[in-house]
């Protein structure tokens, strides 16, 4: 009579059978929520930097990146220079 052999024959640590992905607990309202903001401000964020690189001809200088970090860290947006 023929034998096969069963994994557990050659590993004595099998791991067990994990649930396909769709399985997998979604997440929260608040926390797609969140992150669905959280997504909204950066796109606007990169728009708003585009914009301004491109008023200043896509040179991204020590003085333009100071003034990128003004608008973002304090809200002072000067761009008449």
């Amino acid at each position: 009579m023929a034998y096969v052999a069963r994994p557990t024959d050659f590993q004595t640590d099998v791991a067990p059978c994990r649930a396909p992905a769709e399985a997998e607990k979604r997440r929260g309202l608040l926390r797609r929520l969140y992150d669905t903001i959280m997504e909204n401000r950066q796109r606007s964020a990169n728009r708003d930097i585009a914009a301004f690189l491109a008023r200043r001809g896509y040179r991204l200088t020590d003085s333009v990146e100071r003034e990128i970090d003004a608008h973002f860290f304090s809200g002072k947006w000067q761009t008449l220079r």
